[in-house]
């Protein structure tokens, strides 16, 4: 019996092997390819699969001696990526990422026409913005009617995935969370938003709980990719949700966080909240929870971009070593705003801004201010769940950022919270995996998944250092002061 855990990732397709003891067998990568022109960001669904398909046949030549072993399948990864398919599941146009943001005017159309509060009392978000397929669907209305008029479903990438797997329908309700047309508590399709988008819910797939087990691949898939007839699929579950099983977020009163592209920072309520604050709130991996999820786009693709444009030459590592030499808490300040704002202040005019910028500062010093920026962004996220009532003891951190020693220092140093790295990296994998196990009867329980499966490898604890808390401080009184300073669309100053 083996697991295959897949990934289905922004930057990294990644598909990982299991034992029925969840030791990790193996790990295949695959590169996503995108088409960017300007706001638009599209992919080949299509060619997404075969990356997937690949992956797997390379993992299992690797991981499993021949075809004769039963294996599941569990899936993760991202949400909102939007594949429009005829009759026949193929898909009409390239996919449309979560990354595209085509669909401003869309959003102030929906924001109009719905009232703010409505939507976050069913939706569990405090607003719309780009990234929400509903608004792709309405500017696909509006732009390409003769695509609009042939869309038999409209589909989120995992479920495209699991249909190309399975020959089955499916979409599960921590993926539609981030929809912006399903309504968490109803457990439904909020039928009003989609109708004023011209969608029935008739071109929408079923509904069902995440860590589902839907059936075995079709028997096409089990010949190209050498599995097992009978290997069955698990649709899962959102990959932080995933990412929240794999490192033990579990129950209340543990705090994850995860530096990847994006920052997240989850933690596990059984029962909807809907504070003030408006902190993101959705149907968690587990039938009857939820999780509050504040995502904040600007996280680690702040780093990555000024990385790729102007620290080529160096490895992450190399620069980490070369960080260590610098005064810390560095001088420079950087609003991380490079995408616009989540939470807690959503405001999509936001940009960022190094703020400081003296002669004797070099291109290393900007690197420390991104990581420090992430960091105070992080902060400001912790103490918002702090007043909805959320205290835990220690963070748990995962993603690309946990494996620098010095940001995860950092991150103690000004959240003022214990920074726990779990010894698995691979976290969402893992907790996908662990959906397998559990599913399948492997372990009685997530509990004792856990107990088994998670380790901890290292804990950072915070420094009584003074210096970062004024700068959080300034942090914060710059944010209020600066952003934003100009609408790019309208050219217009908007202090």
């Amino acid at each position: 019996m083996g697991i295959i855990s897949i990934d289905l990732g922004t930057t990294n397709i990644k598909v990982a092997a299991y034992n029925k003891s969840l030791q990790l067998l193996f790990i295949e990568t695959e590169n996503v390819k995108y088409l960017s022109d300007g706001d638009r960001v599209e992919f080949d669904a299509e060619q997404y699969f075969e990356m997937v398909s690949s992956a797997i046949r390379r993992c299992c030549e690797r991981s499993y001696s021949g075809s004769d072993n039963m294996h599941q399948i569990v899936l993760t990864g991202q949400a909102e990526s939007l594949i429009m398919v005829d009759t026949e599941g193929k898909p009409l146009r390239k996919g449309i990422s979560w990354l595209d943001t085509r669909s401003k005017e869309e959003c102030d159309e929906l924001t109009a026409a719905f009232d703010e509060e409505t939507c976050f009392q069913i939706t569990g978000q405090p607003t719309i913005i780009p990234t929400w397929p509903i608004t792709k669907m309405l500017w696909i209305r509006k732009h390409e009617p003769h695509i609009f008029s042939q869309v038999a479903k409209y589909l989120m990438l995992k479920d495209y995935i699991q249909f190309r797997l399975t020959g089955k329908l499916y979409g599960e309700y921590s993926i539609y969370n981030f929809t912006h047309y399903f309504d968490i508590r109803k457990k439904q399709y909020w039928e009003e938003m989609i109708a004023y988008c011209g969608v029935s819910v008739e071109q929408l797939p079923q509904l069902v709980e995440p860590c589902t087990n839907i059936g075995a691949i079709t028997r096409a898939v089990a010949d190209d990719l050498g599995l097992h007839p009978e290997t069955n699929v698990n649709v899962g579950t959102l990959d932080h949700f995933a990412g929240m099983i794999g490192t033990g977020n579990i129950r209340e009163g543990i705090i994850s966080e995860s530096t990847g592209t994006v920052l997240s920072i989850a933690t596990m309520v059984h029962s909807p909240v809907f504070g003030n604050l408006r902190i993101p709130c959705h149907y968690g991996p587990f039938k009857d929870t939820y999780v509050l999820l504040p995502v904040c786009e600007s996280g680690g693709i702040s780093l990555e971009w000024f990385k790729g444009n102007f620290l080529e030459d160096y490895t992450f590592s190399e620069m980490n070593v070369e960080l260590q030499k610098k005064k810390i808490p560095n001088e420079l300040i950087f609003l991380p705003y490079i995408t616009g704002v989540n939470a807690p202040d959503f405001n999509a005019n936001a940009s960022g801004v190094f703020y400081g910028i003296r002669l004797k500062h070099d291109k290393l010093d900007f690197t420390l201010a991104i990581m420090e920026g992430v960091v105070h962004l992080l902060k400001k996220n912790m103490m918002c769940l702090e007043q909805v009532g959320v205290k835990a003891e220690m963070i748990i951190s995962t993603g690309g950022g946990a494996r620098s020693e010095l940001w995860s220092q950092m991150k103690s140093d000004i959240t003022e919270y214990i920074v726990a790295i779990p010894e698995n990296e691979e976290a969402a994998c893992l907790g996908a995996a662990m959906i397998g196990a559990v599913s399948d009867g492997l372990f009685p329980s997530y509990e004792k998944a856990v107990e088994q499966c998670v380790a901890i490898k290292h804990k950072f604890m915070p420094k009584n250092n003074d210096k970062f808390q004024t700068k959080h401080e300034l942090f914060n009184r710059l944010f209020d002061q600066i952003i934003p300073v100009y609408d790019y669309d309208s050219e217009n100053v908007i202090l």
